[in-house]
C-alpha cells in the first residue's frame, strides 16, 4: 500500500489540479507489479523536466511508512499551439482561386506566365502578345498567375516589446501564432519559408526546410522561445535578416507598432531591407483597448475612452509613417491577427507584388 508523487514544474498541469494529477494511490499484491498514469496538461510551451518521482509504502497497520526519492531523466517538450489552424482551408480556397487550380484566371494577376487567351473589351493593353496576334490574326493577350518558389522570411521580435501581455498570454504568443498560419500557407503555395527570431542576437533561425518539413522545424525552434526583456537591435536584425535573405525575398516582421521602438529602432534601418526586398510588418493590439475606445457612461469611462483613443491614434500615425516607407501594415487582435496576415499575403500574390 503506497502513495506516490510524481514532480514536474506547476506550468504542466491547469491551475488548481496540481495535487490531483500528480499524487496516486496504488496497492501492489505480493509477486505483481502495477503501472500508473500521470496526465500532464501543460499551459507553458517548452521543454517541461520531470523533478522526482517519490514512493512512500505504508506498514500494515498504517502506522508506519517508509520513503524513497528517485531522480528521472524524463523531458517533454511542449510546442506552440497552432489555433489559427481552422482559418487554413478558407485560405488555401483563396490561393487555389488565385493559382487558376479552381476558377479561371484573372487578368493581371501574378507574374509568371500562364497562356494565351483571345482579347476582350476591357483588357489592359500592356497584356496583348502582338508576335502571337500576328500569327493568328487575332489579338492575343496573355494571361498570368502567381509565382512559386518564392522566399518568405519570418522575423519574430522577441525583445522586451514581445513580453506584453494580450489578454492572458505574451504578445510573442499570438506572433507566433500568425507566423505558422502563413507559413502553412506559403509553403502549400510553393514558396520556400525560413524563420529569424531575433533581439540582440539570433534567437532561432530555421532554414531550407522542404515544404512537408517547415511547420515541424518552425514549431520546435518555437517551443523553447521567450521574451527577452532587453531593447531590440534593429541594425543587427535588419543585418542579420539581409544576411539570411540574399535574393529578393518577403520579409514579414512581426514587432510593436508602439511609436518610440518603431521611431528610434526600424525606421532608420528600414530603407536598408525595402531596397531589396517586400516588407510587412505585423502587429498584435489589444483588445481591451478597443474595448476601452467605446467606453461610455460615467466620468471614469470617459477619461479611459479618451486614452484608448490617443492610443489608437500614435498607433495609426506610426503605421502611417511605415506605408510612406512602402511596407504593407497589418494590425489586428491577437485572434484577427493570423487570417488578417494571410490575407495581406494573398494580396500580394494577387498584385503581382511577390
Amino acid at each position: 500500500r503506497a502513495r506516490l508523487r510524481d514532480a514536474w514544474p506547476p506550468s504542466s498541469w491547469q491551475p488548481g489540479t496540481e495535487v490531483a494529477q500528480s499524487r496516486h494511490r496504488l496497492t501492489v499484491p505480493a509477486g505483481e507489479r502495477r503501472r500508473v498514469t500521470t496526465r500532464l496538461r501543460p499551459t507553458r510551451r517548452g521543454d517541461r523536466r520531470a523533478d522526482r518521482v517519490t514512493i512512500r509504502s505504508y506498514g500494515p497497520l498504517g502506522l508506519l511508512a517508509r520513503q524513497g526519492t528517485h531522480e528521472v531523466p524524463w523531458t517533454v517538450r511542449v510546442l506552440p499551439p497552432f489555433t489559427s489552424r481552422k482559418h487554413l482551408p478558407s485560405k488555401l480556397a483563396r490561393l487555389r482561386e488565385l493559382d487558376g487550380r479552381t476558377s479561371v484566371l484573372t487578368r493581371g494577376e501574378g507574374t509568371e506566365f500562364d497562356s494565351l487567351r483571345d482579347y476582350v473589351p476591357g483588357d489592359d493593353t500592356r497584356s496583348i502578345d502582338w508576335r502571337a496576334t500576328a500569327r493568328h490574326s487575332k489579338v492575343a493577350v496573355r494571361t498570368w498567375r502567381p509565382e512559386r518558389d518564392r522566399h518568405i522570411l519570418l522575423i519574430l521580435d522577441t525583445g522586451r516589446t514581445a513580453a506584453g501581455r494580450v489578454g492572458d498570454a505574451p504578445r510573442l504568443d499570438a506572433s507566433m501564432d500568425a507566423a505558422l498560419l502563413l507559413a502553412a500557407l506559403a509553403s502549400r503555395a510553393g514558396d520556400r519559408v525560413d524563420l529569424l527570431a531575433y533581439d540582440r542576437r539570433v534567437r532561432a533561425l530555421v532554414q531550407g526546410r522542404a515544404a512537408g518539413d517547415v511547420l515541424p522545424s518552425l514549431v520546435s525552434a518555437m517551443a523553447h522561445l521567450e521574451p527577452e526583456l532587453v531593447e531590440t537591435d534593429s541594425r543587427g536584425l535588419a543585418s542579420t535578416a539581409l544576411r539570411t535573405a540574399p535574393r529578393r525575398s518577403l520579409i514579414v516582421l512581426l514587432t510593436t507598432l508602439d511609436a518610440a521602438p518603431i521611431e528610434e529602432g526600424l525606421l532608420p534601418v528600414l530603407s536598408r531591407l525595402t531596397q531589396r526586398h517586400t516588407v510587412l510588418v505585423a502587429s498584435v493590439s489589444d483588445p481591451h483597448i478597443e474595448h476601452m475606445a467605446k467606453a461610455r457612461g460615467n466620468v471614469e469611462s470617459v477619461y479611459e475612452a479618451a486614452a484608448a483613443a490617443q492610443a489608437q491614434a500614435e498607433r495609426h500615425r506610426t503605421a502611417e509613417q511605415l506605408r510612406r516607407h512602402g511596407v504593407t501594415v497589418v494590425d489586428a487582435t491577437p485572434d484577427d491577427l493570423p487570417p488578417a496576415l494571410a490575407d495581406a499575403y494573398l494580396a500580394l500574390k494577387a498584385a503581382g507584388r511577390l
